[in-house]
């Protein structure tokens, strides 16, 4: 049928199943095709078929095999969330996969290619850039902003009026106050606590948070 929603996932591991997963059971979409360089075209995961690498994208759209793509890569290769990401936006509709358990107030701002997972709250004016994804349970006060790319694990909570920067992967249960500017490109480990903004890139940890590298 003409109006069924064929999802293409980049990347076949965890994440690329985790998503199908949500893809298929809650977020409307009829079939998944995963696209993965380092499996066989065929192969089938979870149920789910590898049609091919990341160059089949653009011909299984044209064959209308999909009608959307989604980024299902993980924190470990965020440059590269970021480049595949660019390399097809414009080109080939990206979805966002948004769990209905999730609440979204009506005036959040949400991009292309946006995952967000099973409890989260986004309150008044939050705003998601394109390709970001917020892991299970993730709380975001008023008034803040995760930039392009970046990746919020479980239960990270942000107080409001918090910027967090491009291509950033928050660590688990990480606590963000208000009125905090994070620059692009860090990194935080689990349970960290962000009480002054992190104005270079590298890895923080700790209670308050401190520069590690």
């Amino acid at each position: 049928m003409s109006d069924q929603k064929k999802l293409g996932i980049i990347g076949s591991g965890d994440l690329g199943q985790l998503i199908a997963h949500h893809a298929l059971h809650y977020c409307g979409f009829n079939s998944v095709l995963f696209f993965d360089d380092h499996k066989k075209p065929g192969e089938v995961v979870n149920n789910n078929l590898v049609f091919g690498s990341i160059n089949d994208i653009n011909a299984a759209y044209e064959k209308k095999e999909i009608t959307h793509i989604i980024v299902g890569i993980g924190y470990k290769h965020i440059e590269f969330r970021k480049n595949v990401f660019e390399r097809f936006e414009g080109i080939i509709p990206f979805a966002s996969v948004i769990h209905p358990s999730a609440y979204i107030d009506k005036t959040c701002k949400i991009g292309n290619g946006v995952v967000v997972l099973p409890g989260c709250v986004l309150d008044m004016n939050v705003e998601l850039q394109n390709n970001v994804l917020l892991n299970t349970g993730c709380v975001i006060a008023h008034d803040s902003v995760i930039m392009a790319h970046s990746f919020l694990s479980p239960k990270v909570t942000v107080a409001g009026f918090v910027k967090i920067g491009q291509c950033c992967n928050i660590g688990i249960n990480t606590t963000i106050i208000d009125n905090i500017k994070i620059a692009d490109h860090v990194q935080t480990g689990g349970a960290t606590v962000v009480i002054e903004d992190l104005s270079k890139k590298g890895l923080y940890v700790g209670n308050p948070s401190r520069f590690i590298r």
